[in-house]
Protein backbone atom coordinates (compact mmCIF):
# COMPACT_ATOMS: atom_id res chain seq x y z
CA UNK A 1 0.00 0.00 0.00
CA UNK A 2 1.11 3.26 -0.60
CA UNK A 3 2.22 5.73 2.05
CA UNK A 4 0.93 9.27 0.79
CA UNK A 5 -1.99 10.50 -0.80
CA UNK A 6 -3.42 14.33 -1.99
CA UNK A 7 -6.16 14.82 -0.02
CA UNK A 8 -8.74 17.89 -0.74
CA UNK A 9 -8.70 20.55 2.24
CA UNK A 10 -11.92 21.15 3.47
CA UNK A 11 -13.14 24.43 5.38
CA UNK A 12 -12.97 23.24 8.84
CA UNK A 13 -9.06 22.45 7.64
CA UNK A 14 -8.36 26.23 7.27
CA UNK A 15 -6.94 26.86 10.78
CA UNK A 16 -4.86 23.69 9.77
CA UNK A 17 -3.45 25.11 6.93
CA UNK A 18 -2.30 28.41 8.09
CA UNK A 19 -0.97 26.59 10.82
CA UNK A 20 1.53 24.87 8.38
CA UNK A 21 1.72 28.13 6.28
CA UNK A 22 3.01 30.22 9.44
CA UNK A 23 5.55 27.71 10.59
CA UNK A 24 6.64 27.48 6.83
CA UNK A 25 6.82 31.35 7.10
CA UNK A 26 8.96 31.28 10.39
CA UNK A 27 11.12 28.05 8.55
CA UNK A 28 11.78 31.01 5.17
CA UNK A 29 12.82 33.76 7.73
CA UNK A 30 15.37 31.48 9.59
CA UNK A 31 17.14 30.38 6.42
CA UNK A 32 17.11 34.46 5.15
CA UNK A 33 14.36 33.99 2.86
CA UNK A 34 12.15 36.63 2.82
CA UNK A 35 9.23 34.81 0.74
CA UNK A 36 6.42 35.09 2.69
CA UNK A 37 7.52 37.97 5.19
CA UNK A 38 5.23 40.29 4.25
CA UNK A 39 1.44 38.66 5.56
CA UNK A 40 1.17 36.75 2.42
CA UNK A 41 -0.37 33.94 2.57
CA UNK A 42 -3.51 34.92 5.47
CA UNK A 43 -5.90 33.02 6.45
CA UNK A 44 -8.22 34.71 3.56
CA UNK A 45 -5.95 33.33 1.04
CA UNK A 46 -6.45 29.60 2.59
CA UNK A 47 -10.21 30.06 2.48
CA UNK A 48 -10.10 31.11 -0.53
CA UNK A 49 -7.81 28.55 -1.95
CA UNK A 50 -10.31 25.71 0.36
CA UNK A 51 -13.38 27.72 -1.01
CA UNK A 52 -12.45 27.13 -4.69
CA UNK A 53 -11.67 23.53 -4.47
CA UNK A 54 -7.94 24.08 -5.16
CA UNK A 55 -6.31 23.73 -1.41
CA UNK A 56 -4.94 20.35 -0.87
CA UNK A 57 -3.43 18.35 2.30
CA UNK A 58 -0.63 15.96 1.60
CA UNK A 59 -1.10 12.87 3.67
CA UNK A 60 0.87 10.03 5.51
CA UNK A 61 -1.69 7.51 6.59
CA UNK A 62 -3.69 9.64 9.35
CA UNK A 63 -1.11 12.73 9.59
CA UNK A 64 -1.34 15.79 7.41
CA UNK A 65 2.54 16.12 6.02
CA UNK A 66 1.80 19.38 3.92
CA UNK A 67 -0.49 21.92 2.39
CA UNK A 68 -0.79 23.01 -1.17
CA UNK A 69 -2.98 25.19 -3.82
CA UNK A 70 -3.27 23.22 -7.21
CA UNK A 71 -5.02 25.93 -9.26
CA UNK A 72 -6.28 24.92 -12.78
CA UNK A 73 -7.58 28.17 -13.70
CA UNK A 74 -4.01 29.52 -14.02
CA UNK A 75 -2.34 32.46 -12.77
CA UNK A 76 -2.77 36.48 -14.14
CA UNK A 77 0.53 37.35 -13.07
CA UNK A 78 2.25 34.68 -15.36
CA UNK A 79 0.82 36.27 -18.72
CA UNK A 80 3.42 39.08 -18.06
CA UNK A 81 6.10 36.87 -18.26
CA UNK A 82 9.40 37.97 -18.98
CA UNK A 83 10.86 35.42 -20.26
CA UNK A 84 8.82 32.71 -22.48
CA UNK A 85 6.93 29.44 -20.91
CA UNK A 86 7.72 26.17 -22.68
CA UNK A 87 4.23 25.40 -23.92
CA UNK A 88 0.96 27.29 -24.61
CA UNK A 89 -1.18 24.60 -23.17
CA UNK A 90 -3.80 24.81 -20.57
CA UNK A 91 -1.71 24.93 -17.00
CA UNK A 92 -2.30 23.95 -13.64
CA UNK A 93 -0.18 25.89 -11.13
CA UNK A 94 0.90 24.74 -7.97
CA UNK A 95 0.96 27.65 -4.56
CA UNK A 96 1.69 27.82 -1.13
CA UNK A 97 3.46 24.76 -0.45
CA UNK A 98 4.36 24.41 3.29
CA UNK A 99 5.97 21.12 4.41
CA UNK A 100 5.16 20.07 8.20
CA UNK A 101 8.90 20.92 10.50
CA UNK A 102 8.51 16.92 11.00
CA UNK A 103 8.74 16.21 7.32
CA UNK A 104 10.87 18.58 6.09
CA UNK A 105 13.76 17.24 4.23
CA UNK A 106 12.12 14.05 3.64
CA UNK A 107 11.32 14.74 -0.23
CA UNK A 108 7.34 15.90 0.89
CA UNK A 109 7.99 18.75 -2.15
CA UNK A 110 8.99 15.71 -4.77
CA UNK A 111 6.04 13.38 -3.63
CA UNK A 112 3.61 16.54 -3.46
CA UNK A 113 4.60 17.53 -6.95
CA UNK A 114 4.25 13.85 -8.14
CA UNK A 115 0.63 13.87 -6.71
CA UNK A 116 -0.08 16.90 -8.51
CA UNK A 117 1.00 15.85 -11.69
CA UNK A 118 -1.00 12.33 -11.41
CA UNK A 119 -4.05 14.87 -10.60
CA UNK A 120 -3.04 16.84 -13.59
CA UNK A 121 -2.98 13.89 -16.06
CA UNK A 122 -6.51 12.25 -14.52
CA UNK A 123 -7.91 15.97 -15.41
CA UNK A 124 -5.88 16.07 -18.50
CA UNK A 125 -3.48 18.92 -17.96
CA UNK A 126 -0.07 18.35 -19.52
CA UNK A 127 1.67 21.33 -18.02
CA UNK A 128 2.79 22.71 -14.12
CA UNK A 129 3.74 26.09 -13.73
CA UNK A 130 5.46 27.22 -10.66
CA UNK A 131 7.03 30.37 -9.23
CA UNK A 132 9.57 31.22 -6.25
CA UNK A 133 11.85 33.71 -4.56
CA UNK A 134 14.97 33.95 -6.25
CA UNK A 135 16.50 33.93 -3.09
CA UNK A 136 14.73 30.28 -1.97
CA UNK A 137 17.36 27.96 -3.23
CA UNK A 138 15.40 25.46 -1.46
CA UNK A 139 13.03 25.45 -3.71
CA UNK A 140 14.66 26.37 -7.13
CA UNK A 141 16.56 22.91 -6.32
CA UNK A 142 13.44 20.89 -5.71
CA UNK A 143 11.50 22.26 -9.03
CA UNK A 144 15.00 21.50 -11.09
CA UNK A 145 15.38 17.94 -9.19
CA UNK A 146 11.65 17.52 -10.31
CA UNK A 147 11.97 18.41 -13.82
CA UNK A 148 10.82 22.06 -14.32
CA UNK A 149 12.49 24.25 -16.08
CA UNK A 150 13.11 27.95 -15.61
CA UNK A 151 11.19 30.01 -18.02
CA UNK A 152 11.72 33.71 -16.81
CA UNK A 153 10.60 35.85 -14.05
CA UNK A 154 6.86 37.57 -13.14
CA UNK A 155 5.92 40.44 -10.39
CA UNK A 156 3.72 38.95 -8.01
CA UNK A 157 3.25 40.31 -4.40
CA UNK A 158 5.43 43.73 -5.00
CA UNK A 159 8.45 41.34 -5.37
CA UNK A 160 10.01 39.50 -8.34
CA UNK A 161 10.00 35.68 -8.83
CA UNK A 162 11.36 32.92 -11.08
CA UNK A 163 8.85 30.89 -13.00
CA UNK A 164 9.17 27.42 -13.65
CA UNK A 165 7.04 25.02 -15.40
CA UNK A 166 7.51 21.14 -16.52
CA UNK A 167 5.75 19.74 -19.43
CA UNK A 168 4.15 16.34 -18.67
CA UNK A 169 4.16 12.97 -20.64
CA UNK A 170 0.91 11.86 -21.36
CA UNK A 171 1.55 8.03 -21.12
CA UNK A 172 2.40 8.13 -17.89
CA UNK A 173 0.04 5.67 -15.88
CA UNK A 174 -2.02 7.15 -13.17
CA UNK A 175 -2.33 5.43 -9.71
CA UNK A 176 -3.63 6.65 -6.34
CA UNK A 177 -0.77 7.33 -4.35
CA UNK A 178 2.88 7.37 -4.20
Amino acid sequence: MERFFLQPADRKDAETAMALIDEAKKFLKTQGIDQWQTGYPDMKTIGEDISHGRGYFIVDGSKIAAYLCIDFAGEVSYETLQGKWKSDLPYAVVHRMAICGEYRGQGIASIAFRLTEKLCIQKGIYSVRVDTDENNTIMRHVLSKNGFNYCGTIWFDNNEKYAYEKILKREVSVNGAV
